[in-house]
């Protein structure tokens, strides 16, 4: 009776860590998660949203950079970013992927990894903050 119930402990552990394993992934990285949600809104095209996730002082360029995409079909493909370090109060963010940009049935990629993105946090929120 002991030893079967020792094994069936064991089992529902086996059958628990499995299951956790399968579920949905959650992001434990708000820095990052603010620069795919950031990119995910300018290919959107929504700008009350963009603006939003933008910190204050780069609001103004993110507008910019959502207007120079007003004329193409945009699209992420393979969007995956991480926290890379921190500089100076600023968390650093790098994103795999890019962006397409369709005109007149010509596709145009920008490659998401030669930008590394500036986080800060700003009212409790991590909001994007240009990049280099």
């Amino acid at each position: 009776m002991r030893k079967s119930f020792v094994i069936i402990i064991i089992c529902l552990g086996i059958f628990a860590a499995l299951l956790s394993a399968c579920g949905p992934a959650t992001s434990s990285d708000p820095a990052a998660h603010a620069v795919e949600d950031y990119l995910t809104a300018l290919v959107a095209k929504d700008s009350n949203r963009l603006a939003s996730l933008a910190c204050a002082t780069w609001e103004t360029n993110a507008l910019m950079e959502l207007d120079s995409f007003q004329a193409v079909q945009t699209r992420l493909d393979g969007l995956a970013c991480q926290t890379t370090g921190t500089d100076s109060g600023t968390t650093l963010v790098t994103c795999k992927g890019k962006i397409v940009a369709t005109y007149n049935n010509e596709d145009q990629e920008l490659d998401l990894s030669v930008r590394t993105y500036h986080v800060v946090q700003e009212g409790g929120e991590y909001l994007v903050c240009g990049y280099r």
